[in-house]
C-alpha cells in the first residue's frame, strides 16, 4: 500500500466509526464495584445509544449517563422509578407506589448497618426525570447518596443525559 493512501484510509474509517461512537454504539468499562455482582469491575460492554430512540426507558433498565454533578466520565446504574412513580427505601427495602419490590439482583455488603440512602421518601418522580440505584447498594454512590457542592440532595437524574443503555461483552 503506498503512504498517499493512507490519509485516505484514515479518513474513511474516522467518517465511519466517529458517527457510530456518537450515534449508535460505544464501548464502555466498569470501574467500579457499584453495580455487582451483574457488571463485575473490569468488564467490558457496549452503551447502545439507537434503541432509546426507538423505546422509552423502562424500569430495571440499566443505563449509561453523565453524573449529577459533571464529574468526569459517565456512570452505570439500574432505572429504579420513571416519572410519575412514587418511589421509597425502607430500612433498604424499595417501594414502588407503595408495593415492595422483587429486586433479586440486589447486593447488600453491609446488611447490618444503616446507612445513608436506606432509608428515603416517598417521594414522586418528576416528569423528565429518573431515579437510579447501583445493584451494590451499599457501595453504590447513587440517587439515595448524591448532594451537590451546597450539600443539597439530588435526587433524580434528567432524562436527557442519558447516553444509552448498557449491552452485550466484548
Amino acid at each position: 500500500m503506498k503512504l498517499s493512501r493512507l490519509p485516505l484510509l484514515i479518513g474513511i474509517a474516522l467518517a465511519v466509526v466517529l458517527p457510530v461512537r456518537r450515534w449508535v454504539v460505544e464501548p464502555i468499562y466498569i470501574a467500579s464495584a457499584s453495580m455487582e455482582p451483574t457488571l463485575p469491575v473490569g468488564q467490558h460492554l457496549f452503551a447502545d445509544k439507537l434503541t432509546l430512540s426507538l423505546r422509552k426507558i423502562r424500569r430495571g433498565d440499566i443505563i449509561v449517563f453523565h453524573p449529577p454533578l459533571r464529574e468526569k466520565g459517565d456512570l452505570v446504574k439500574r432505572v429504579i422509578a420513571l416519572p410519575g412513580e412514587s418511589v421509597e427505601l425502607r430500612d433498604k427495602e424499595l417501594f414502588i407506589n407503595g408495593l415492595e419490590m422483587e429486586e433479586p439482583y440486589v447486593r447488600h455488603t453491609r446488611a447490618g448497618e444503616r446507612l445513608e440512602g436506606d432509608n428515603l421518601g416517598p417521594m414522586i418522580v418528576p416528569e423528565g426525570a429518573l431515579f437510579v440505584l447501583g445493584d451494590n447498594r451499599d457501595e453504590s454512590k447513587d440517587s439515595s447518596v448524591w448532594r451537590d457542592v451546597q450539600g443539597t440532595r439530588i435526587y433524580f437524574i434528567p432524562r436527557r443525559d442519558v447516553a444509552g443503555l448498557v449491552r452485550g461483552i466484548y
